[in-house]
């Protein structure tokens, strides 16, 4: 692939994390108002997993794929879109899908945290400064007189924050995973063995199947586009991200989600957004910024360079 291509794709696939992934928290919360979340998520996965299939077997893509492949597409679609995307559909029901992405934002702040961890990635002095604006921003988000708490939206908001640890550990995994040579089929398998996985935890908790003929036409379309847009076109490109570019330049895309969810919440369905939820987000993404950004802080650099003067001298 020649560089010119290559450069257009990254920035197709950033623009595709960035703003069709913002839209799907109202879409979920429009199909989780009439269908059952787990289920949800096991037909939006089973289905863009089977058209992902059918295309590749199209383009004459290989589906062979080594046994320890398909571990690791197994524990990524289960990391991604059994607990980070199905879990997270489920907390829908009690967390403004707005309020959601705002939480989700806080993805950057536990991949640093996790790469610290797991692979003794240094934690820079701007991370530092990211992390502390990110537990403020989130103080401002939970602590709002405005925002309505009861024990289910308490259960909501912390199962969300174990959705963005299972996501962010995810990232990490798959940027360094043997998977499928193909991101696309790569992709396919994942959705696949999540569309199993969800459909076992469906049976467990005893939800009601309702066929998609008898849902509302808006329910029916918003899982159309969750299949086509928010499936197969955003989650391909974001495998083809974590294999080209760093892990934390894919976190970015906390950057715009919130924004865009908050927006299409508020004028889709209505969803309040406080001043303190404005200033929170605002806040929570100066955080975000300073742990991805690569410039220097003029203070530190100055600051460094006098204490090596000294020493010199």
């Amino acid at each position: 692939m020649d560089s010119t291509r290559k450069s257009i794709l990254i920035v197709l696939s950033f623009f595709s994390i960035y703003c069709i992934w913002g839209s799907t928290y109202l879409l979920n919360k429009i199909v989780v108002s009439e269908v059952a979340p787990f289920y949800l998520a096991s037909i939006r996965f089973f289905c863009a997993g089977l058209l992902i299939f059918i295309i590749a077997k199209g383009l004459k893509l290989s589906l062979k794929a080594t046994p320890k492949q398909l571990r690791n597409s197994a524990l990524a679609g289960f990391l991604f879109l059994v607990y980070g995307n199905g879990v997270f559909v489920w907390a829908l029901k009690f967390v403004d899908s707005g309020f959601a992405a705002l939480i989700a934002a806080t993805q950057p702040l536990f991949v640093i945290f996790l790469m610290r961890i797991l692979q003794g990635s240094k934690i820079k002095s701007k991370s530092i400064i990211g992390v502390v604006l990110g537990i403020v921003g989130m103080y401002l988000l939970v602590s709002q007189d405005s925002l309505e708490l009861n024990s289910e939206s308490i259960i909501g908001i912390a199962m969300i924050f174990t959705c963005v640890l299972s996501w962010s550990y995810g990232s990490i995994f798959v940027s360094k995973a043997d998977l499928p040579t193909s991101f696309f089929v790569a992709t396919g398998y994942q959705m696949l063995f999540a569309s199993l996985f969800l459909v076992s935890l469906s049976l467990f908790f005893g939800e009601t199947w309702k066929l998609p003929t008898t849902w509302s036409s808006k329910a029916q379309w918003s899982m159309l586009l969750l299949i086509v847009f928010g499936g197969i076109v955003a989650f391909t490109a974001f495998n083809y991200l974590l294999k080209e570019v760093s892990t934390e330049k894919v976190s970015t895309s906390a950057y715009v989600n919130p924004v865009i969810a908050m927006f299409l919440g508020w004028y889709v369905l209505d969803e309040q957004i406080s001043t303190q939820s404005l200033v929170a987000a605002f806040v929570l993404l100066m955080g975000v910024y300073f742990i991805n950004s690569k410039k220097k802080i003029v203070v530190f650099s100055r600051f460094k360079r006098n204490k090596v003067q000294k020493i010199k001298n």
